[in-house]
């Protein structure tokens, strides 16, 4: 009863509190009630009767701790997110119901976040005070079948080298505690990269594996609509490529580098790791394009593509790259270009012309069918089926080479725009993707107000 005081208290909802499968006490009860749904089957065969003629219980919804450091405007990722696990989505041109149950939730940043606190209040969400009670559900050992983090947004300081002090890894640290504690855990999401500290991300994909839990994370862009709707085949014979999007801060170029990941583990012979990274920032990144003949090749086949005039990104002189150098000589580029939303460019062994796929049209954050969609999707697949949508080694990868970008403009306590070229066997992870397409694809959603449980 304690776990339930608890949730009266703070959600004041005496019946908030999700409960365990009904425990049958009474002495006279029916066939049906005692066989459940497996054995109603068996029922049905044994007398002749199809499965029609039973009636089919409800499918129990699997239970959720989603936990924050910020849920305040509609630009914030909790938002975005939170919100579809709530009210549904828009997945494959359809309106999809949410198949999860919200039944705590835990805010970082609670003063400053007014609207979190209004949905929980409207739709009998218990708030806890702390990340063990609400995995807990106040009690004292795990209590949720999966857990989603959002350390994305809020008021956090940014470091000299420009690393956003998000405390992810000690919020996921809590949750660990739990799971070591209970001899048990449960499928975790992560938005976006797992740490701006390597160290930490490392420890918490090494933690997934030594507790036997799905982990995933990562950017919402792989997986967002396509022009044109394709997916590289796996093995594909790649030789170089770029990714074309916004890169100005730690977060955006986050987001470049795991559109980058999604394409390129698609190479022959499977991820191999990498080997080096490097930061170029302001100008001096369009006098390494212009000196490398791959690069130039690929940045003017998307020029072409988009109809744009010869040297339009050459325009942004302040922009900033990623230079990455992968274990079996494959070369890639990540670089700030405006107009093409995020667009990668691809040399394929055996093609004349360069492979070029696109994601357009980023939808505002204000209606609830903006541009998060296809993430929510995931996110529920691997709370349903406890099995991770892509490899965790991904997530960590593109994490990783982040890290070492933030750091490669630095040495010995002075910047320079021409970054060192990092060494970087810590990323030597191998794996072989065979995972399908997950993008969206289909009919875009209509635009509709966000379902909110309250007058706005």
């Amino acid at each position: 009863m304690k776990a339930k005081k608890q949730l009266e208290i703070k959600a004041g909802a005496a019946d908030s509190c999700p409960t365990s499968e009904t425990t049958i006490t009474e002495t006279h009860f029916t066939r049906r009630e005692a066989l459940g749904l497996t054995g109603m089957a068996g029922l049905a065969a044994l007398m002749g009767l199809t499965s029609s003629a039973i009636p089919m219980q409800p499918q129990k919804k699997v239970r959720i701790a989603c936990l924050t450091t910020y849920w305040a405007a509609t630009r914030s990722h909790a938002d975005w997110i939170f919100t579809k696990l709530l009210d549904g989505y828009w997945w494959q041109g359809a309106y999809m119901e949410s198949r999860v149950e919200v039944v705590s939730v835990y805010i970082h940043q609670l003063k400053e976040s007014g609207l979190g606190q209004k949905i929980c209040k409207a739709k009998g969400i218990p708030i806890f005070d702390t990340v063990g009670e609400a995995v807990t559900l106040g009690g004292d050992e795990l209590a949720v079948d999966g857990v989603v983090i959002v350390g994305e947004h809020g008021n956090y300081p940014t470091d000299l080298k420009g690393h956003w002090l998000l405390p992810r890894w000690w919020i996921y640290n809590q949750v660990i505690r739990v799971f070591e504690r209970s001899n048990r855990s449960v499928p975790v999401f992560n938005d976006k990269h797992l740490s701006y500290n390597w160290d930490e991300a490392k420890w918490m994909f090494d933690k997934s594996r030594e507790l036997n839990f799905p982990l995933t994370g990562g950017s919402s862009i792989p997986i967002y609509y396509r022009k044109p709707e394709k997916e590289l085949p796996v093995d594909t014979p790649i030789k170089h490529s770029i990714v074309l999007g916004g890169t100005s801060d730690e977060g955006a170029i986050f987001h470049a580098i795991d559109v980058l990941q999604a394409f390129v583990e698609r190479r022959k012979g499977g991820e191999t790791g990498v080997k080096s990274v490097q930061s170029i920032r302001g100008p001096e990144t369009w006098k390494w394009v212009e000196n490398t003949p791959w690069a130039r090749k690929l940045l003017g086949s998307v020029e072409q593509k988009f109809e744009l005039e010869a040297g339009h990104f050459q325009q942004h002189p302040q922009t900033n790259m990623c230079l990455i150098e992968y274990n079996d000589g494959t070369l890639a580029a990540v670089i700030g270009g405006r107009g093409v939303g995020w667009t990668y460019a691809g040399e394929i062994e055996g093609q004349n012309d360069p492979t070029i796929i696109s994601m357009l049209g980023w939808a505002g954050p204000f209606d609830q069918y903006h541009a998060s969609n296809a993430q929510p999707h995931w996110i529920t697949e691997m709370m349903v089926t406890k099995k991770e949508p892509f490899h965790a080694e991904r997530l960590l990868l593109s994490t990783g080479i982040v890290n070492h970008y933030m750091d490669s403009n630095w040495e010995n306590s002075e910047y320079s725009p021409i970054g060192r070229r990092i060494e970087t066997p810590v990323l030597n992870m191998k794996y072989h993707t065979t995972r399908g397409a997950q993008f969206n694809t289909g009919e875009r959603p209509p635009s509709r107000p966000y379902i909110r449980g309250f007058s706005e």
